[in-house]
C-alpha cells in the first residue's frame, strides 16, 4: 500500500487542504504475487528478519545454528557454563507457614562436555556475584558432604564432583568485574562472557533450567503455569506449601536422577565413545571423560575457593586494631608481629582482605602466596557488631552518624546558653566580692593567710557537708539534758579494753607483783 501510494501515483488533488494521492489505472499496478517476487529476488531471508526484528532478536532467535558447544570442549572441565534463573515456583517461610517468600533464584553450573550438573545454588539474592559465588563454592564442594547436609544419603560415586574448570562461561553481570579477576589470578582461570541478550551462547545451562523444572511440575504446589496474572487466572502464590530448605532438596534429587539417569538424546557421540559404546547420560559422559580425556579439572581446597570468592576490600592498620568499614580487628599474625606498636610509631598502613558482608565477625587477611590467610576476629570493644551484616553495620553507623549531625546544633545551643549563665554568675559574684572586700587591706595581707583561712572555711564546711541518716523532723526543738550515772560509768570503764600504753603499765606492775 505505502509502495502503490509512494511510486504509482498518478496525480494528486486537495480536500480541505490535505493533499490525496490520485492511484493509476488497476492494470497498471503490480500485483501482490509479482511484488512478492521481486521482494525475494531483491532482499534475503536474513535481511528482512533483520530488519523487522532487530540484529540482537535475530542472533538469538533466528539465526543459523551451524555448530555445537560440545566441539568446544575435550574432556570434563574443559569449559563450565553459569547462569541463573527465577524458579517458577512461590515458597514460604520456614518461621511462618503463612508468609509467602516469593520465587526463588535458582544457579546452575553445567560441564559442557558432559552435562552434568556440577554446582548449584538455590537463594532469594537476585541474580548477583553473591549468588554466583555461591554456586562456584559449591562447585568445590564435596557432594557427598553437601547432600548429607540437606538430609539426603548418596554415594559418593553418583556425583563424583569437587573441581575447577579451565574455562568458565557466565553472563556479564556476575562475571565482569574485579571479583572474577580474582579467580583469574589465584586459579588461572580463563573467564568468559556472553554477548548482551546473547543467552543462546549458554544454551546448555539455560536448557538445564526447563529440564531440571519441568519433571517436578505436576506434583508441585505453588508452581507457576501459563496463565499466570491473567484476568481470571488461579493466584498460585496462594497455593505455596514449601519452604527454601523443602525446594531445594527437591531439586538435589532431581539433579541426582538428571547426572544419573537422563538419556540425552541430541548428544553427538565422536567415533571414541562409539566405539567404547558410552551410553550419553552425563555421569557415563563424565566418567568415560576422566579415563579418557582428563586433564582440565583443577582441585583447590574448598577454603581456598571460597576465600578468593570472597569480596575484596582495604584495610587500614592503626595503633587501635585493623580498621575496615569502621569495625576494629585483631588476628594472630597482627600479635605476632607488633603490627599495632609498629603502626603507633611509623604511621598506618593498607593491607588486603576478604570479608563475608553476610557475617562480618570476622575478616581474612591473604597472605602473600594468596593460598593461604589469617583470621582476623573484632576486638572486644566491638562486639555489638558481631553476627550482623555489612549493610547491617552500614546503617547503624550511618544512623549514629545522623544522630551526632542533629546534636551538634543542640549542643552548640546547650553550650551558648552555658556561656550566659557562667557570665551572669561570674558577674553577680563579683559585684558581690567588690562590695564586701576591704579596699585597706594590702595585697601582702591578702596573701599571708591563705593556709589558716582554707582551715577555717574547711571545718565551717563540714557541718554542711556531714551525713545526716533517718528521720530527722523535730530537730528544730531542744534536746533533753541526759544525766550519766557516775557509778555506773565507772562500772562500764571496767569492761572498756584498755589502750596499748595501759596494757604496758598493767603488764609491768603485774611483773613487779611476780618478784
Amino acid at each position: 500500500m505505502m509502495m502503490i501510494r509512494e511510486f504509482y501515483a498518478e496525480d494528486y488533488y486537495f480536500e480541505d487542504g490535505i493533499k490525496k494521492v490520485i492511484v493509476k489505472d488497476k492494470n497498471q499496478l503490480p500485483s501482490l504475487k509479482q511484488f512478492r517476487y521481486w521482494y525475494n529476488k531483491e532482499y534475503t531471508v536474513q535481511e528482512s528478519t533483520i530488519a523487522r526484528q532487530g540484529r540482537k532478536k535475530y542472533e538469538k532467535d533466528f539465526r543459523s545454528v551451524l555448530g555445537s558447544s560440545t566441539a568446544e570442549a575435550i574432556g570434563p572441565g574443559s569449559r563450565y557454563q553459569i547462569d541463573a534463573t527465577v524458579g517458577d515456583v512461590y515458597l514460604i517461610s520456614r518461621y511462618n507457614p503463612d508468609w509467602i517468600i516469593g520465587r526463588p533464584i535458582i544457579y546452575f553450573v553445567v560441564d559442557v562436555f558432559s552435562r552434568m550438573i556440577v554446582g548449584l545454588n538455590i537463594g532469594l539474592e537476585g541474580p548477583s556475584w553473591s549468588g554466583a559465588m555461591m554456586a562456584l563454592a559449591n562447585v568445590v564442594t564435596d557432594k557427598q558432604r553437601f547432600c548429607h547436609e540437606h538430609g539426603i544419603d548418596i554415594a559418593k560415586e553418583l556425583w563424583p564432583v569437587e573441581h575447577l574448570p579451565d574455562v568458565l562461561l557466565g553472563d556479564r553481570g556476575e562475571l565482569e568485574g574485579m571479583n572474577a579477576d580474582h579467580l583469574v589470578a589465584a586459579f588461572n582461570i580463563q573467564v568468559e562472557n556472553a554477548a548482551p541478550y546473547r543467552a543462546d551462547w549458554k544454551g546448555i545451562v539455560e536448557k538445564q533450567f526447563d529440564t531440571i523444572q519441568r519433571k517436578v511440575k505436576p506434583f508441585l504446589p505453588g508452581y507457576i503455569d501459563k496463565d499466570f496474572r491473567e484476568r481470571g487466572a488461579r493466584d498460585y502464590r496462594l497455593d505455596a506449601k514449601l519452604t527454601i530448605e523443602q525446594f531445594t532438596q527437591l531439586i538435589i534429587k532431581q539433579i541426582i536422577y538428571y547426572n544419573t539417569k537422563h538419556y540425552l538424546r541430541d548428544y553427538v557421540r565422536d567415533e571414541d565413545m562409539i566405539r567404547d559404546d558410552v551410553q550419553p547420560t552425563p555421569l557415563n559422559l563424565w566418567n568415560w571423560g576422566i579415563r579418557n580425556r582428563s586433564g582440565k579439572l583443577r582441585y583447590f581446597p574448598e577454603e581456598t575457593v571460597k576465600l578468593h570468592l570472597l569480596p575484596r576490600g582495604q584495610a587500614t592498620v592503626t595503633y587501635r586494631g585493623i580498621k575496615f568499614k569502621g569495625m576494629y580487628y585483631s588476628c594472630e599474625r597482627a600479635l605476632k608481629e607488633s603490627w599495632f606498636p609498629t603502626a603507633r610509631q611509623k604511621g598506618s598502613w593498607r593491607v588486603s582482605i576478604s570479608y563475608d558482608p553476610r557475617n562480618m565477625s570476622f575478616v581474612y587477611l591473604i597472605n602473600e602466596d594468596l593460598y593461604s590467610f589469617s583470621t582476623c576476629h573484632l576486638l572486644e570493644h566491638q562486639k555489638r557488631y558481631e553476627g550482623k551484616t555489612l549493610d547491617e553495620i552500614q546503617y547503624l553507623l550511618g544512623y549514629e552518624k545522623l544522630q551526632r549531625s542533629q546534636s551538634e546544633h543542640q549542643q552548640l545551643q546547650k553550650e551558648v546558653d552555658f556561656i550566659s549563665d557562667a557570665e551572669a554568675l561570674i558577674k553577680s559574684a563579683t559585684k558581690e566580692a567588690d562590695q564586701g572586700q576591704s579596699k585597706v587591706i594590702s595585697k601582702s595581707q591578702k596573701t599571708k593567710s591563705i593556709r589558716e583561712h582554707r582551715k577555717d572555711e574547711r571545718e565551717s564546711r563540714q557541718d554542711d557537708e556531714a551525713f545526716l541518716l533517718g528521720n530527722r523532723k523535730n530537730t528544730s526543738s531542744p534536746s533533753a539534758v541526759i544525766p550519766f550515772n557516775t557509778k555506773e560509768s565507772d562500772n562500764d570503764e571496767r569492761y572498756a579494753r584498755p589502750s596499748i600504753k595501759a596494757r604496758g603499765l598493767w603488764h609491768k606492775s603485774g611483773e613487779d607483783s611476780n618478784e
